[in-house]
């Protein structure tokens, strides 16, 4: 990289990082469920190269009619340092977004082990401004680590997560939990998080978003359509809310077949889910871009 253009990164990091952390709290997004409405697709920490021309990034997306990106902002253990993996490139992504119309959602993977740090960085994403005052229109926690192995632990830790956070930013933020799916959650079977605390993580969230991957659980359009429906079903039966508003995200892009892309989204669809994405965006390609796309035609 030529010296110039070295200086220009290092005023832009400069200048993000200042927003950032010194963003004013009326930044802060509307309250709206609608960053959850419609097709929508995902970036994760690992795919630092899509932050490298999000401009092109986003202008694709708008492209195949994506209405949210659900960016990664870290994990509990990444970024090493700060809060916000990438901010330069994900300040950068949420202006192009909403010049296109695109609503941007952060999402943070706790371990529950260290609460405050969890606290610290699902606080700073929520409140990550960017130099042209752009910010994430939700937030989203991905509620599925098992570093903590006590379940009864993990329940409580989850639960005291969620109040802090919902008592940070109060009544009218939309918040999103990603949650596992009925498999996972099975009391009946093996599972990654038996007795999982629906009920009570009800009050603190504003749409659930099951990670109902059939990509691991079978094949087909019949058997991903029916799980895809069981999945949307469970996670209301569970919250004790029939009308819970839900995010379906599908599975593995690159594991499903076009005709189980169609399958998840008319499933979806049918259960009056408020929208669909497949994860993820690198691995995503035009066969789940067009049953995205014919699902949520108008």
């Amino acid at each position: 990289m030529p010296r110039t253009s070295r200086a220009i990164a290092a005023a832009a990091i400069a200048l993000v990082a200042l927003a950032a952390l010194a963003g004013p709290s009326h930044a802060i997004a509307r309250p709206s469920k609608d960053a959850y409405r419609g097709p929508g697709t995902w970036i994760d920490i690992f795919d630092g190269r899509l932050f490298v021309d999000p401009f092109t990034t986003v202008s694709d997306l708008s492209l195949h009619g994506i209405r949210t990106i659900y960016v990664e902002t870290a994990n509990f253990t990444n970024p090493r340092a700060g809060s916000v993996a990438f901010p330069v490139g994900v300040a950068a992504l949420i202006d192009a977004a909403h010049a296109n119309g695109i609503k941007v959602v952060a999402w943070y993977l706790p371990g529950f082990k260290n609460l405050n740090r969890d606290l610290r960085r699902s606080l700073d994403a929520i409140r990550f401004t960017t130099v042209a005052g752009g910010h994430f229109d939700s937030f989203a926690l991905d509620i599925e680590s098992t570093v903590v192995r006590s379940t009864p632990l993990r329940n409580r830790r989850a639960e005291i997560l969620s109040s802090r956070i919902r008592h940070a930013v109060g009544k009218q933020y939309p918040l999103g939990a990603i949650v596992p799916d009925q498999r996972s959650t099975s009391v009946s079977l093996p599972s990654l998080w038996p007795r999982f605390p629906y009920r009570r993580l009800r009050r603190y969230y504003d749409v659930f978003l099951p990670m109902a991957y059939s990509s691991f659980r079978g094949k087909g359009a019949s058997f991903v359509y029916g799980y895809t429906t069981a999945n949307v079903q469970y996670v209301r039966l569970m919250t004790g809310d029939a009308a819970l508003p839900v995010h379906v995200i599908g599975g593995i892009a690159d594991k499903l077949r076009s005709s189980e892309d169609a399958a998840i989204v008319r499933a979806a669809r049918e259960q009056g889910a408020l929208g669909v994405s497949f994860y993820k965006l690198r691995l995503s390609g035009d066969e789940e871009w067009q049953a995205l796309q014919l699902g949520f035609a108008p």
